[in-house]
């Protein structure tokens, strides 16, 4: 963070935050965090009940060829995906004896479906995700239709090991009605021992009759316990540590949002912008000014986890005005206007600071 000296009017005092300490005051934490991507990950926690469902199918010899996994972000479906994925993968055939006295569907790190799996180099597995625009060299804002027809292709080929062929689409919100449309027909006709699996965060932004032909297993989000272990496995951390625990309990049951609040020094970011946004309608020039220090440069993430924060703030403010629908027509109006002003500056590389200010400005007029 650059070291500025900003001028401050008479009467001027940085706000605190919960420990009273000066928000001011912020240390920038070193590196970013690299958690396990879903791929890597072989433990899964808080989803014994989703995880004995699937097993339970596949043991039954009844397992659906369309498995819907829906929960909210970072909840662990896509890690789920993965490991009902390995296991259909190392285990082909579901009366095996292996299958019938297992409890769970973990298989060992050091298992070959497991290292193949992790390499991206298993033959029957198509993982499906957003691509990197190589004009702009951002993710591409849907998966494209094309990745989708890689579907058709593959589950009308012969499983290299001659079981089954599993298809992961992470995640299903982010195909554009052409691409959803391609998935649609692989729905319509699936092929014998064919496994697709949709991880989805948002049942809006799905085609009901996409919806209607998976099997749909809905996940609750985590308990802040569980939150703890997944994200502290995650990054080698243990459970108890202070950050682990202060970052789960702001995390709402998503292990995403956990490792993001954990990332970077993020933590500090979510306490200090909270601080001041439980100061509105007042405004201190002096902490807004540190705080546009923070949000100094170009990392995409750490303006997402501003923004992050914001909304959140926002939606708690909607939910507690919901008996005055003047407030939140106003409320909601603002949210749509700071989120526009946010992609603007990401959009066109602005400087971030007159964002902070700005963005304030209209939340301070919105409350007062």
């Amino acid at each position: 963070m650059e070291n500025r000296q900003w001028a401050a009017r008479p009467g001027d005092h940085p706000a605190r935050d919960q420990r009273g300490c000066a928000l001011t005051d912020i240390d920038e934490d070193e590196g970013a965090l690299e958690p396990t991507p879903p791929r890597e990950t072989t433990a899964l926690f808080g989803h014994d009940e989703a995880e004995r469902t699937l097993l339970d199918s596949y043991r039954g010899a009844r397992l659906p060829h369309a498995w819907l996994l829906s929960g909210p972000a970072g909840s662990g479906e896509a890690t789920l995906a993965y490991r009902i994925a390995r296991f259909v993968l190392a285990h082909p055939y579901p009366g095996a004896a292996a299958v019938r006295a297992t409890q769970s569907l973990e298989i060992p790190s050091n298992h070959p479906v497991t290292r193949r799996v992790a390499a991206q180099a298993h033959p029957d597995l198509l993982p499906l995700e957003r691509t990197i625009n190589e004009k702009t060299g951002k993710l591409r804002q849907f998966t494209q239709v094309d990745d989708v027809r890689r579907i058709v292709r593959f589950f009308g080929s012969t499983a290299g090991e001659g079981g089954w062929r599993v298809a992961i689409v992470d995640t299903v919100d982010e195909l554009n009605p052409e691409g959803a449309n391609a998935l649609l027909k692989v729905l319509e006709e699936p092929p014998r021992r064919a496994l697709l699996l949709l991880v989805n965060h948002s049942a809006g932004r799905l085609l009901p009759t996409i919806r209607s032909r998976c099997r749909v297993l809905s996940l609750r989000p985590l308990a802040q316990a569980d939150v703890a272990r997944a994200a502290a496995a995650a990054i080698s951390r243990p459970a108890d540590d202070a950050h682990v625990v202060a970052a789960s309990a702001l995390a709402e049951g998503s292990v995403r949002r956990a490792l993001a609040l954990l990332d970077r020094g993020s933590l500090d970011l979510h306490e200090y912008t909270v601080a001041l946004l439980d100061r509105l309608p007042t405004l201190d020039a002096r902490s807004l000014h540190a705080l546009g220090d923070r949000l100094y440069g170009t990392d995409p993430a750490r303006l997402a986890a501003f923004m992050d924060i914001l909304n959140g703030w926002l939606a708690g403010r909607l939910n507690a005005e919901a008996a005055n629908p003047l407030r939140c027509d106003r409320l909601a109006q603002v949210w749509e206007e700071i989120n526009a002003a946010a992609r603007d500056v990401e959009a066109y590389n602005l400087e971030r600071k007159p964002l902070v200010f700005e963005l304030f400005r209209r939340l301070a007029d919105a409350v007062r």
